[in-house]
């Protein structure tokens, strides 16, 4: 795996370490959730690169408030007319 060496503000650190896991990780896992969260990667993808079920990852961002679809109301508005076309 590449090791890329990353320098942090220094407030930032402890704040990072308030998680109890290793500051590696945590920095993988914010990371990971925020290419999610912007829509550069998959569930699929980001539950890959965390080791987790893209079940528990979807539910794990959900408690985070990272809405697994994320749909304006027109959007949705078109979604539900194309099923009641195809019903």
């Amino acid at each position: 795996m590449p090791v890329i060496q990353l320098e942090l503000n220094s407030e930032l650190v402890p704040l990072l370490q308030q998680f109890n896991q290793p500051l590696q990780q945590t920095a993988n896992e914010f990371v990971v959730l925020e290419m999610y969260r912007r829509g550069h990667i998959s569930s699929g993808k980001a539950a890959e690169l965390l080791a987790m079920s893209r079940w528990v990852f979807i539910e794990y961002t959900s408690r985070l408030g990272i809405p697994f679809l994320d749909m304006t109301a027109d959007e949705w508005e078109a979604e539900r007319q194309q099923i009641e076309l195809i019903s």
